[in-house]
């Protein structure tokens, strides 16, 4: 027996919610990154990467990675220090968060909405 075929509708609702997932994503990455080395930091690249994995499902290029946390870094919401490596003693980065990036953390957390099917809709004004 052959598949079905998704309808017109299916096909776009799909494509939208991708197109919307990846828009968000990007937009999140910030405090996504930042509430990681708040919870588990001071952390390294790989850490960070796993704990992003393990908390959102996404899996991140290693170069999105590095770019992401050298412009948090650069805009000075992460700080890093150079750590020996076990067994290897190379030097390894550690990012923490800094007071700024705590207050923009602080700031993003006052704004996100979460979304619950549980909850009862408001109801709105008759026009």
């Amino acid at each position: 027996m052959a598949a079905s075929r998704p309808s017109e509708d299916q096909e776009w609702v799909t494509s939208r919610i991708e197109s919307w997932v990846e828009t968000y994503k990007k937009s999140m990455l910030t405090p996504v990154v930042l509430n990681v080395v708040d919870a588990h930091g001071p952390a390294g690249v790989a850490d960070i990467a796993r704990h992003i994995a393990a908390s959102t499902g996404w899996q991140l290029t290693e170069r999105g990675l590095y770019r992401t946390l050298k412009r948090l870094e650069d805009s000075g919401l992460l700080a890093s220090i150079g750590v020996d490596a076990p067994r290897t003693g190379a030097k390894r980065k550690e990012l923490s968060l800094t007071p700024l990036g705590a207050a923009f953390l602080d700031g993003a957390r006052a704004h996100l909405v979460e979304l619950s099917t549980a909850e009862a809709t408001p109801e709105l004004p008759e026009t």
